[in-house]
């Protein structure tokens, strides 16, 4: 088993070809120890000092580096027609403490049955999709 204590690079800088993937839960990003494998079965061990990234770079061999990627999960979308609407649905959102998203002019939240009451009850479109889902870091009561 490999230890990795940090990330090596943001991105990889050999071609696809000479990269292999460690595909991981969102949550582990959120972890400092775990314990995972790649794609070519290497084993890798995390007791790391800082959160690893998406697309990064976790080792590397004379003819291989290994790169950490999320796993692309199911979230809702949604589609505010203006600002006020963002802001309102933002704001409802917001009151059910769950991790939220915003991508150019989408809203993306957590899939959980709570969201879905509140896009029904609301009358929201939305859609489900699955992507890598990277929701906002904010602290409660930060100064």
């Amino acid at each position: 088993m490999i230890l990795i204590q940090r990330m090596l690079s943001d991105t990889p800088l050999r071609p696809v070809e000479e990269q292999v993937e460690l595909l991981v839960e969102r949550r582990l990003f959120l972890k400092r120890r775990w314990r995972g494998v790649a794609a070519d079965g290497t084993e890798f061990g995390f007791d790391l000092e800082s959160r690893l990234r998406h697309g990064g770079v976790i080792h590397q061999t004379e003819s291989t580096e290994y790169i950490v990627r999320q796993q692309p999960e199911l979230v809702y979308q949604l589609r505010p027609g203006s600002l006020e609407e963002a802001a309102l649905m933002g704001w409802k959102i917001g009151n059910l403490h769950l991790g939220v998203q915003v991508v150019d002019t989408l809203i993306r939240i957590t899939h959980d049955v709570a969201v879905l009451q509140l896009f029904e009850r609301e009358g929201w479109a939305y859609e489900e999709i699955e992507v890598v889902f990277n929701p906002l870091r904010v602290t409660a009561h930060a100064s």
